[in-house]
C-alpha cells in the first residue's frame, strides 16, 4: 500500500524504515517538524508493524506540516524496506533516519549548505556527518580531519572509528548498491553496502552534528548479536566483502575471517566451502581454530538469550 501527499519534488529525502515504533515515531515527527529548512520530503516504510503506526501516519499526512510517503510491506528487516524505500526515492539526497532516533532543527540546513559546497565533486558518493547522544556526547568519535575527502574504509574502517555516524548518499549511486537479501534471514548491516561503495567513491567526513541516536532496548543496535546469529549468511557475506578488499587493513581481515568462520559454522557451510571462499588461506588456517571454539561458545550461550 502506498500513500502520497503530493508537492514538489524535495532535495532530500529522510527514509525511516519502523517496526511496531508508533512510540517512538512522534518524537521523529517533531523534530521534522521543528526542520528549519523544509526542502526534505519523509518516507516511512512500515516493516509490517503490528501496531498503531499506519494510523500515526496518516494523521501526520492530514495535518500537511512535512511532506510525507508511506508504504507497508510484509516484515522482512530493515535492509529489505532500505532496498524498497530506496527505488521508490526520486530526490538527489538519500539520508536514513532510524525511527527510535530524531534530528537537530538543523539537520537539513546542515546537509543542503555542505551538498551545495561539494556536489561538483568528482568521485563522491555522499557526506558523513557526526551522531551525538542526547547529552550531546559525540558517537564514539570525531572524525581526525574535519571534511577529509576519502573512502569509508580508509577514514572508518582502516582510522579505527567504531559506531555509528550520520551518512547521506546520493541517492543515485546508493541505488546501485542494494542491500544483499537471503531468504528467512532479516537482518544486514548496513556496511555491507558501505564497504561496496569504498573504493570506486569516497565520502566527505565532516564534524558536524546532524543526527541524535538513542539506543533502545529491543532495538537492531541492541539486539545486534542475536539478529546476526540467527542471519549467518547475510554475516558471512559482509564479512567476505572486507577480507576482499585489497585497502583492508590487517587488523581488520583477521576479525572480519573469525567472523566469516563464526557465521559460516552457523549458516552450515562446510568447512572446505569456506576455506575456498575465504581468499586468504593463511589467515584462514591462522582463524580457524580459535573461530571454531568461538562458536561453539556462541552457541550455547547467545543463540537464544543474546542482547
Amino acid at each position: 500500500m502506498e500513500i502520497f501527499l503530493q508537492g514538489d519534488q524535495s532535495s532530500v529525502t529522510i527514509i525511516t524504515p519502523a517496526y511496531n515504533r508508533a512510540n517512538l515515531l512522534p518524537r521523529l515527527y517533531e523534530s521534522l517538524v521543528r526542520q528549519k529548512c523544509s526542502d526534505f520530503e519523509w518516507l516511512v516504510i512500515d516493516d509490517g508493524s503490528t501496531d498503531s503506526t499506519e494510523e500515526l501516519i496518516g494523521r501526520y499526512r492530514e495535518a500537511g506540516i512535512v511532506k510525507i510517503r508511506y508504504e507497508k510491506q510484509k516484515n522482512a528487516g530493515k535492509h529489505t524496506a532500505l532496498n524498497r524505500g530506496i527505488a521508490m526515492i526520486q530526490s538527489e539526497l538519500t539520508f536514513i533516519v532510524d525511527s527510535d532516533d530524531y534530528l537537530p532543527d538543523d539537520s537539513v540546513e546542515t546537509i543542503l549548505a555542505y551538498h551545495e559546497k561539494y556536489k561538483g565533486t568528482e568521485g563522491l558518493c555522499g557526506y558523513s556527518f557526526l551522531r551525538c547522544h542526547e547529552d550531546g556526547r559525540v558517537n564514539t568519535a570525531y572524525f581526525p580531519k574535519d571534511e577529509q575527502i576519502s573512502t569509508y574504509l580508509e577514514t572508518r574502517i582502516n582510522g579505527n572509528i567504531g559506531g555509528d555516524k550520520a551518512e547521506v548518499f546520493y541517492t543515485e549511486l546508493l541505488r546501485k548498491y542494494p542491500f544483499p537479501v537471503f531468504e528467512g534471514e532479516k537482518y544486514m548491516p548496513e556496511d555491507a553496502v558501505w564497504m561496496q561503495m569504498s573504493g570506486p567513491y569516497k565520502m566527505v567526513h565532516i564534524n558536524k552534528n546532524i543526527y541524535i541516536c538513542d539506543y533502545l532496548e529491543g532495538g537492531l543496535t541492541r539486539t545486534g548479536r542475536k539478529m546476526k546469529i540467527h542471519s549467518p549468511k547475510g554475516m558471512v557475506l559482509r564479512s567476505r566483502i572486507y577480507l576482499q578488499n585489497p585497502k583492508t587493513c590487517l587488523k581488520v581481515k583477521a576479525k572480519m575471517m573469525l567472523l566469516y568462520i563464526i557465521y559460516g559454522h552457523f549458516a552450515k557451510y562446510s568447512s572446505k566451502e569456506m576455506y575456498a571462499k575465504s581468499g586468504n588461506r593463511l589467515l584462514w588456517y591462522v582463524c580457524a581454530i580459535p573461530a571454531y571454539f568461538l562458536y561453539r561458545w556462541w552457541a550455547l550461550t547467545l543463540r537464544d538469550n543474546a542482547v
